[in-house]
């Protein structure tokens, strides 16, 4: 099930976290080759040594931030050079710096829709014109969130770049249906990841945060990318057939439903 073989896959944000176990499993599915991209060189080399050793399958680490078009465009060049094709893309790189509709300066509204928007959109464009070239049936998966859907105040931008995001994904998925490409993205709730660890420990101050996050919670516990790397597993596999144009959601919430009065804000805006 949700096997790979032959197929050539890119997966960024591959250096820690969900992008990192992404890549791990599509290479334990029997992909016949990756390329992983990150902007740390010695992390993302890391994890495509040790990717590598555990499977056998030939990993590339490609060193690109997705914010830079050039680099995009480079990593899928790179990707062909070096295997000839690419079968499998999935975009799982993301900024998710904090800020409101209040204090978000325009530097940081540029960065969050380069890495988040803009990236994917380039990646995709490069990866599509190759998959027609060859006349591969490609499959692409976009890594979103849950809060595109509204989101938390808190993080106001980056909620806003993942619902074009899935607009983006919906209309691609269209656009290249005929060339039996198939695009589709998984909405990823509170995940327990490296880089969500670090933003909370900076955040909070409080080792035990996530203790206290999760008590509430259905499961008592937050998303494990293992799990949401499954998921991506099968969405970009021959076993999800014809599925395209799908933005999952991927979480212990039902958007719309409520046990009492539908959520409020916990505090007004104010002015620093």
């Amino acid at each position: 099930m949700n096997r790979m073989d032959g197929k050539i896959c890119v997966v960024t944000g591959s250096t820690q976290g969900l992008g990192a176990e992404i890549a791990r499993q599509l290479a334990a599915a029997g992909a016949a080759g990756l390329v992983t991209l990150g902007r740390n060189a010695a992390k993302g080399q890391a994890v495509a040594d040790k990717i590598k050793a555990q499977t056998g399958v030939p990993v590339h680490f490609v060193k690109a931030d997705v914010a830079d078009v050039g680099e995009c465009r480079h990593a899928i060049a790179e990707t062909d050079r070096i295997y000839g094709r690419v079968d499998v893309l999935v975009n799982a790189a993301a900024c998710t710096d904090r800020g409101t509709i209040i204090d978000t300066s325009p530097e940081l509204f540029d960065l969050i829709f380069a890495t988040n928007v803009r990236g994917p959109y380039f990646l995709m464009q490069e990866a599509i014109k190759l998959m027609i070239r060859d006349g591969v049936a490609g499959s692409i998966c976009n890594i979103g969130s849950i809060s595109e859907h509204t989101g938390q105040p808190f993080i106001n931008a980056y909620c806003a770049s993942k619902g074009a995001l899935a607009t983006l994904t919906r209309n691609t998925a269209f656009s290249v249906m005929k060339n039996r490409i198939r695009v589709n993205q998984l909405n990823v709730g509170w995940m327990s990841s490296d880089h969500e660890r670090e933003l909370q420990a900076a955040a909070t101050g409080d080792p035990d945060w996530e203790a206290k996050a999760t008590a509430a919670l259905p499961f008592g516990r937050l998303v494990d990318p293992e799990e949401a790397a499954r998921a991506v597993n099968f969405i970009v596999s021959d076993d999800a057939g014809l599925m395209t144009g799908a933005v999952v959601n991927y979480d212990q919430t039902v958007w719309g439903g409520s046990a009492g009065p539908m959520p409020v804000p916990a505090e007004a805006l104010a002015l620093a």
